[in-house]
């Protein structure tokens, strides 16, 4: 991926005031880290940034031209208005780029499961992220992971399983099941069976007598 740099500038401006700053076009942010004594809000351009920011992860490295020094940061956090599909502010950590981090990177599934194409098999998904450990500039942007390893019912992806270079350190349990092909759920047909309710074979004999009586009783009648 191509290198992502975001100017920014600092800002005075917090509170309800920071509303207008959004009026005006720009999105307030702050940013801060280990190597950050106090969090440093700032302001960055919200087309040129919503336009930067597209289809970047929480787990790229973007750097922030601050006062003409760029400055690597990873995105902690977005706030986004989704009625009026815009970003509100984001939370920015910076980063060492020779210190090793801990950050969750997003798992992508891709291909295609025989399982699902042949024995109409139906996936269960586990983990979406996994936890690693690495340099900044050796973070991936998401683990691809292929379904084709998924060839009949039964057979799952685990943590284990994620083939990833030796320098990035997967702190997540090797047993965390990511993707599991299960068989398809049968719906079976349970016949309706009438049980009688104790007793109710005395009351239809009785009525059955009833029944006899009366009938007995016309005939008699027709004769006289």
């Amino acid at each position: 991926m191509e290198k992502v740099v975001l100017k920014a500038s600092k800002r005075d401006v917090i509170g309800k005031q920071v509303k207008a700053i959004r009026r005006a076009g720009q999105l307030p942010a702050i940013m801060y880290g280990r190597h950050i004594e106090n969090p440093i809000a700032i302001v960055l351009d919200t087309r040129d940034t919503t336009r930067a920011l597209a289809g970047v992860s929480s787990s790229s490295l973007v750097m922030i031209d601050l006062d003409g020094q760029e400055i690597p940061a990873l995105i902690r956090e977005k706030q986004r208005d989704f009625i009026k599909n815009r970003l509100l502010h984001i939370d920015f950590l910076v980063v060492s780029l020779t210190e090793t981090l801990t950050a969750s990177v997003s798992i992508e599934l891709t291909g295609l499961s025989l399982a699902v194409k042949d024995f109409n098999a139906v996936l269960v998904t586990g983990l979406d992220k996994v936890e690693v450990e690495c340099l900044p500039t050796d973070l991936p942007e998401r683990i691809v992971v292929d379904l084709a390893a998924l060839a009949k019912v039964g057979d799952a992806i685990h943590v284990s399983d994620l083939v990833l270079p030796e320098n990035i350190k997967v702190l997540s349990s090797p047993e965390e099941m990511i993707v599991i092909a299960t068989a398809a759920k049968v719906e079976e047909v349970v016949e309706a069976v009438v049980v009688p309710v104790a007793g109710t074979e005395e009351v239809e004999v009785i009525e059955k007598g009833k029944k006899e009586e009366e009938e007995e009783d016309e005939k008699k009648k027709e004769k006289k």
